[in-house]
């Protein structure tokens, strides 16, 4: 018998249950993780024997009871400690195209092996009493033991979102997809079209915030065929590069090693959720453009601005998974500049990097250029030489966590004005207004004024030079 970590509070419910004529199992990705003993924020539990009325009955003196779906027999308890998920046992008939095209309906009287059986993987599939029994009635213990991904059944090939599952899966455990599963993701490429733009994206975040090696992932979207769904990715297969520079293969080898770098990266910076996925999706993008810009030039490959033709391929590949617009405007710049430790930068250069790489910073990308360095076995790890020193200049500068910010403001100028310093029409605001306060930022970025007074006397001059 197994020893789960139940709560006082759960036991009570498990009882009240149990007292109604319902039997709980604990089932899931609560299970799945308690056998790898890894700790599980979500406790998901499935409830037979009862009715959806006879268990929010049994739930409610516990608190607040609310009913996600109707058919589904699906209820989140939320109590004053934790929130529970509880579910029946459901048939589920495919009617029709796409997630939606499902009839769904709650089904008591079913047994745990049946229920079991609609899961999407076997190491999804097991269940373990309150007393600590374990239901494994597909082998999902052997797959954990065994680092293999394997569907349950047929019946698999009912959501194609299973596919996407199984990647950011593989990605979060290190497993392996077995050939028979291979296969049969490989017969529902077709059924992509029909995913919604939430659930897709849902699917790669994960991949971007949960991976343990994500190069993983990488390998069953190419594997199982669904690698062609993002032509941005697939183009890089192939795309051979300088054996001095890049002795682990070509852009498609490199990119995997480089997001198994980001992610070690962000475990060593401890970064945050939002953090890390922006790191990761960069990682991810950052050669996006060799794929274009490849040539071979006096007997060497070469990629010429592959860096500046990434942006356009950037945002293509995060809109085509519905990636949120935020990020994709965080990791542009990113792309866009990861070359740029290769030459020599000045004060001056640092402050307009800084300003380039908005709404990101400096930090995030000396931990891409780090990452993309450190990529490429079996050459050493690190920081470059170039990019230590952007880094060093950008903490000297108080840049390397934020952009340059303007110094002289409108309400300045309007200081200025008043005081007959500036024209009268200085006080009416205008294009004159804002050209002129760009003027000053731009000496400003170039280390010619660091102070307000400073500033204030640039405006009064440049006004008066004409």
């Amino acid at each position: 018998m197994l020893e789960l970590p139940i709560s006082s509070e759960l036991r009570q419910i498990l009882t009240a249950i149990q007292a109604a004529g319902g039997r709980a199992l604990f089932v899931g990705g609560f299970v799945r993780d308690f056998m790898l003993g890894e700790p599980s924020k979500d406790i998901d539990l499935e409830v037979y024997g009862l009715t959806v009325a006879q268990l929010i009955a049994a739930l409610e003196p516990f608190g607040w009871v609310e009913q996600v779906g109707v058919s589904f027999g699906v209820i989140k308890l939320s109590t004053a400690k934790t929130v529970y998920d509880f579910a029946l046992p459901r048939r589920e008939n495919k009617q029709g195209q796409g997630y939606r095209g499902f009839i769904i309906e709650a089904d008591p009287g079913m047994s745990p092996k049946e229920a079991a059986s609609r899961r999407d993987y076997t190491i999804n599939a097991m269940a373990i009493s309150p007393e600590g029994e374990l239901l494994d009635f597909f082998g999902g213990q052997a797959d954990l033991k065994n680092k293999c991904l394997r569907h349950v059944s047929e019946r698999f090939a009912e959501d194609p979102l299973r596919v996407l599952r199984g990647f950011q899966l593989a990605a979060r455990f290190d497993f392996t997809m077995d050939s028979e599963t291979v296969q049969l993701c490989a017969s529902l490429k077709q059924e992509y079209v029909h995913l919604s733009k939430e659930r897709i994206w849902t699917e790669w975040q994960k991949w971007a915030s949960k991976s343990t090696k994500p190069s993983t992932g990488l390998e069953v979207l190419a594997q199982t065929g669904w690698l062609e769904l993002y032509p941005e990715l697939a183009a890089l297969r192939g795309v051979l590069q300088d054996k001095v520079w890049h002795p682990e293969g070509d852009v498609w080898e490199h990119s995997k090693y480089v997001v198994d770098e980001a992610q070690i990266l962000s475990q060593r910076e401890n970064l945050n959720e939002a953090t890390r996925v922006t790191l990761m999706f960069a990682a991810l993008c950052h050669d996006l453009g060799k794929a274009t810009t490849t040539i071979k030039k006096a007997g060497r490959w070469v990629s010429p601005g592959h860096a500046e033709a990434g942006l356009a391929l950037t945002e293509s590949f995060l809109e085509r998974i519905h990636a949120p617009h935020y990020l994709i405007q965080a990791v542009k710049p990113l792309v866009a500049e990861h070359m740029s430790h290769i030459n020599s930068l000045s004060p001056r250069a640092v402050r307009r990097l800084a300003l380039r790489l908005e709404p990101s910073i400096i930090q995030m990308l000396a931990f891409v250029i780090e990452a993309d360095a450190s990529g490429r076995p079996p050459l050493p790890k690190g920081l470059p030489v170039g990019a230590k020193r952007m880094l060093e200049l950008a903490n000297d500068l108080a840049l390397s966590q934020e952009s340059p910010k303007p110094i002289l403001l409108g309400r300045h100028l309007l200081e200025l004005a008043r005081d007959g310093q500036l024209p009268p029409e200085f006080l009416h605001g205008g294009r004159h207004f804002s050209e002129l306060l760009s003027k000053v930022f731009q000496t400003q970025l170039d280390g010619d004024v660091n102070s307000l007074d400073a500033a204030k006397k640039m405006a009064v001059e440049i006004v008066e030079s004409g």
